[in-house]
C-alpha cells in the first residue's frame, strides 16, 4: 500500500520537489519544473472543500419592441443568488418557455464585456447579407474560430474591417440594447472594453434564436453549441455553464485580466497576444510542475460612447470573467453571469466562484452533473487519459480551481515527495485522471468518492 499522506503539507513542499519527481511526472518530450507548493493554511479537516490537508437607423432583421417578460424585474433585490465573497456580479436568466426572468441581479450594472462582445461582431459582419446570407469559407472558419475557440485575432479581424467602435454603434440600435456602449476614449482597438449588462447579453441570445434569420441563428449558435474548453489563447473556458450543468448548451465566455488560465492540450504554453488591442493586456507564462501551469487572457476598444449608455465609468482594473449562452433542450434558457474579481485574483479561484454562482441559480430545464467537488493545489496539473503518468496528457488544470470528480481507482504510483500515491481521480467534465496527489484531502483516497468500476 502506499504511505498517507500526514494530515498537514509542509510549507516547504515546493522545495522539497526534487528533479527526479518532476521528471517521472512529465509528459515524454516534455520538460517539467516543480509544481507550486499548496497554500500555507493547512488545517480543512477529512472532507472539507476548500482548503489542502489540514445610432444609425435600424437595418437587416427587426427586433419585436415589445416582448412578455423583456425587461428584468428586481434587478436590485435578489437575496437567492449565492454570491462568493469578493466578487461583483450582474446576472440575469431568462427562461424563453415561459417568456419570464427567474433570476435577475444587478442585470443593468454595466462591465467591460471581454470576449462576449465577439457575439457583436458575427451579427454586425453578417447583418446585410440577405437574403442569401452567404459567407464565404475563410469567413466561416474564422467565425467558428472567434465563436467556439474565443480566437482574439479572428475579433481583431471583424473590428477593424466593421470600422472600430462603429461595430457597437450600429447594433446598439439594431438589438434595442439600453447598457452597451463603445469602448471608452483612449483605448484604441481595444473591443474588449466594450460597455455591457447582462440584461443586454440575454437580449442578444433572445434576438438569435427568436428573430435572426434562420442562417444567421444557425451559423452563431452552431459554433456557440461547439465550443471547446481550450480557447485559442490557451485559457480554459469550461468555468460556469459548462461546469455548473450537464446537457445540451451553447456557450460564450469572456475574461479579462488574468495572467494564466491553464488548458495545454500539446503541453506547450499559447503565445501572448499582442498588447495593442483586442481582449487587452495578457501575459504568458511557461509551463511548469510535474503532472502539472500555463497561460493568460483579458481585453480593451476605442472611439465615444454611442447608444444609451456610456462606457466611461465601466470598472477597467478588476480582473473580469464571464458566462454566458443557452441551457437545456432548444436553448430553452438564457444565462447571463459577468462577474468582476480583485485585480491579482488567481485565474482557478476566479473559474470556481463563478462556477459556484452559476450552479446557485435557478435554471429552467438545467442538468446538475453527479459528482463530488473538490478543490487542486499546485500549478500545471495534468489530465491524462488512464491513471499513469505514462498516458497521454490531454489538458491541464487552472492553478487552485475546484473540480468534478466522478470516482476513484488505483493506478500508476506517483511520487511528489514527500508524498506517495497510486489513487486517481477520474474528472468528467475533462474525460481524465489527476493523480489524487493534487486533490485538497488528508488521505490518499478522497472521502465519498466511489471507486471507478
Amino acid at each position: 500500500m502506499p504511505s498517507l499522506r500526514p494530515a498537514r503539507r509542509a510549507s516547504f513542499l515546493g522545495a522539497a520537489l526534487t528533479t527526479t519527481a518532476a521528471l517521472l511526472l512529465a509528459p515524454a518530450g516534455h520538460a517539467a519544473a516543480s509544481p507550486t507548493a499548496p497554500p500555507a493554511a493547512l488545517s480543512s479537516p477529512a472532507g472539507v472543500r476548500g482548503g489542502p490537508p489540514a445610432a444609425s437607423p435600424p437595418t437587416g432583421p427587426a427586433v419585436a419592441e415589445s416582448e412578455a417578460g423583456l425587461t428584468p424585474t428586481g434587478t436590485e433585490h435578489r437575496s437567492v443568488v449565492d454570491i462568493p465573497a469578493n466578487v461583483t456580479a450582474g446576472v440575469a436568466v431568462f427562461d424563453r418557455l415561459t417568456g419570464r426572468f427567474t433570476e435577475s441581479l444587478q442585470a443593468d450594472r454595466a462591465f467591460r464585456s471581454a470576449s462576449v462582445v465577439k457575439l457583436l461582431l458575427a451579427l454586425d459582419f453578417l447583418w446585410n447579407r440577405g437574403p442569401g446570407y452567404e459567407v464565404p469559407q475563410a469567413d466561416r472558419d474564422r467565425l467558428e474560430a472567434m465563436l467556439s475557440r474565443s480566437d482574439d485575432a479572428a475579433a481583431g479581424h471583424y473590428w477593424s474591417v466593421g470600422g472600430g467602435s462603429a461595430v457597437v454603434s450600429r447594433m446598439v440600435p439594431r438589438l434595442g440594447l439600453t447598457g452597451t456602449a463603445p469602448p471608452p476614449a483612449g483605448y484604441p482597438g481595444y473591443w474588449g472594453y466594450t460597455a455591457t449588462t447582462a440584461a443586454d447579453t440575454v437580449r442578444v441570445y433572445r434576438y438569435l434564436l427568436d428573430s435572426a434569420p434562420a442562417p444567421v441563428r444557425d451559423l452563431v449558435m452552431g459554433a456557440l453549441h461547439r465550443s471547446d474548453r481550450c480557447a485559442a489563447d490557451g485559457f480554459d473556458q469550461g468555468f460556469g455553464l459548462p461546469s455548473a450543468f450537464d446537457g445540451p448548451g451553447a456557450v460564450k465566455q469572456g475574461w479579462s485580466g488574468f495572467s494564466s488560465g491553464g488548458c495545454l492540450s500539446s503541453g506547450t504554453p499559447a503565445a501572448a497576444p499582442s498588447s495593442a488591442g483586442g481582449a487587452g493586456p495578457r501575459t504568458s507564462v511557461p509551463a511548469d510542475g510535474a503532472e502539472g501551469a500555463v497561460t493568460g487572457g483579458s481585453s480593451p476598444g476605442a472611439a465615444p460612447p454611442s447608444g444609451g449608455a456610456s462606457a466611461a465609468a465601466v470598472d477597467l482594473t478588476s480582473d473580469a470573467l464571464h458566462t454566458t449562452g443557452t441551457v437545456g433542450p432548444d436553448d430553452r434558457t438564457v444565462v447571463a453571469v459577468l462577474t468582476l474579481h480583485p485585480d491579482g485574483t488567481p485565474y482557478g479561484t476566479a473559474y470556481s466562484k463563478v462556477t459556484a454562482l452559476t450552479g446557485s441559480l435557478d435554471v429552467p430545464g438545467a442538468v446538475r452533473p453527479s459528482g463530488t467537488r473538490f478543490t487542486t493545489w499546485g500549478s500545471g496539473v495534468r489530465v491524462r487519459t488512464a491513471p499513469t503518468t505514462s498516458s497521454t496528457a490531454l489538458t491541464t488544470l487552472p492553478a487552485g480551481v475546484d473540480v468534478l470528480v466522478a470516482c476513484q481507482k488505483q493506478g500508476g504510483q506517483v511520487s511528489v515527495p514527500p508524498y506517495v500515491n497510486d489513487w486517481w481521480a477520474y474528472l468528467p467534465q475533462y474525460g481524465g485522471w489527476i493523480t489524487n496527489i493534487y486533490v485538497t484531502s488528508p488521505d490518499n483516497t478522497l472521502p465519498g468518492v466511489p471507486r471507478c468500476s
